[in-house]
């Protein structure tokens, strides 16, 4: 009995040391989001009813930090309502994880390392973003070199990506990696150097994914395909006026050997606060399709639900190698008062390219977009409603005289980040 006190208080008293010289948090996440898609992602047709589900995404994040390096894990399940039967003794769909997963250590005069599960997240997420949106969230296992001195800011990643409980994975003689899709990388170098002024801010990402290759048989490595991404982002401010610009380029080979030559993303983007209460912005991106000697720009790790329409038509999971995309879109932003938020959003859509048709047009999508703050928590919603052309039905693959005339999405979440647990140095 008191030896196990004393090993209670033994362990209380060095909690309680090491907590007085550092910084300890420990929060929350609880966000369930219902939706009602009936049209989401592709058109449907008039013999498809509407479909109907509620996710939870549940997190729980601990923060240690002190003067020579801070720690970070964040634990995460991804919740659909129903999907498992009563009294299930295991989740069905295995969707508990570690998000994030990773400490940073203080190497001295503005040098810094950040090592582990984590996420990356750099200028306006178009290349590399967390896809908050998604309630799984987008992360990389990945080292970071950091340096930062006044305002100026270089970050340089390194990430070589195995499977050790894969025979046919990392072996004495071997290194083949066999995760695939959506970009998954085996190996992958990233610098980006940023800079701030008064009012004005550009930052340049260089950028090169190696993805498994294989012989002709399909089964034999055979190195990597090597993609790279070269870019910058510009952003200027100056009183009610704001303009920020993409231009990012790709060449290599993507996933497949598919040659990847000259492809290019353009973005340019102006923002005036007509009122204290009204911001208005209107912008064009233009996104290169495939040819005959190059395969389609792909924004890769972005949080791409952020640009191209809300309903997700384009480059979440689909058009990966299709006729490219100009969207020309303007939105409007309202507060009204109390935590209350308002976006209103056009975008009209037609291919970089034409479809075997001739056709270019695609088609406009309307978004909105309302948000109630409370105490403690948020609650958002919104509506979409896509307005197809001819030359959507065709790319979708959906017969114009079979495809419903309502293409639409709706949905509601709610929001809570709890603190519960906080300390100071």
């Amino acid at each position: 009995m008191f030896k196990n006190s004393y090993c209670i208080y033994l362990i209380l008293m060095v909690f309680t040391i090491q907590l007085s010289q550092a910084q300890f948090t420990l929060s929350g996440e609880f966000r369930p989001r219902a939706e009602a898609r009936h049209g989401f992602g592709t058109l449907i047709n008039t013999n498809q009813d509407l479909g109907f589900g509620t996710s939870t995404r549940a997190r729980l994040n601990a923060g240690f930090k002190t003067d020579s390096y801070d720690f970070y894990l964040s634990l995460q399940d991804v919740m659909v309502w129903g999907e498992n039967r009563q009294i299930l003794p295991d989740d069905q769909n295995d969707s508990f994880a570690i998000f994030q997963a990773w400490a940073a250590i203080n190497l001295g005069k503005g040098f810094s390392t950040k090592i582990g599960r984590q996420v990356l997240s750099y200028d306006d997420q178009r290349i590399l973003g967390g896809l908050d949106w998604a309630q799984q969230g987008r992360n990389h296992d990945a080292a970071l070199i950091k340096y930062q001195k006044d305002k100026l800011a270089i970050d340089f990643a390194l990430a070589y990506n195995q499977d050790y409980d894969n025979p046919t994975g990392f072996t004495n003689t071997g290194n083949t990696y066999n995760t695939t899709g959506f970009f998954s990388y085996k190996t992958m170098q990233m610098l980006h150097l940023s800079k701030k002024w008064t009012n004005f801010s550009s930052s340049l990402l260089v950028m090169n994914n190696g993805f498994q290759k294989y012989k002709e048989d399909g089964v034999t490595p055979d190195g990597t395909n090597n993609l790279q991404t070269i870019g910058a982002h510009l952003n200027y401010k100056k009183g009610k006026l704001g303009i920020s610009g993409n231009a990012y380029f790709q060449t290599g080979e993507r996933q497949g050997s598919v040659d990847v030559q000259e492809a290019s993303l353009l973005g340019l983007e102006f923002s005036y606060k007509a009122a204290d209460k009204i911001t208005v912005e209107l912008g064009i991106e233009s996104i290169s399709g495939a040819k005959d000697d190059s395969a389609a720009f792909f924004p890769l790790y972005g949080t791409n639900h952020k640009f191209n329409g809300l309903m997700d038509y384009f480059y979440v999971g689909n058009h990966a190698n299709s006729i490219g995309l100009i969207d020309i879109h303007a939105s409007a932003n309202f507060n009204l008062g109390k935590k209350t938020n308002l976006m209103i959003k056009a975008l009209n859509f037609s291919g970089h390219q034409e479809l075997s048709s001739g056709e270019k047009s695609l088609g406009t999508e309307i978004d909105l977009v309302l948000k109630k703050g409370f105490k403690g928590f948020n609650i958002v919603g919104g509506y979409s409603q896509m307005f197809a052309s001819n030359g959507m039905y065709e790319l979708k693959g959906v017969s114009e005289n079979l495809a419903s005339n309502n293409q639409s999405w709706a949905w509601i979440m709610l929001v809570i980040k709890p603190q519960f647990f906080t300390t100071s140095k």
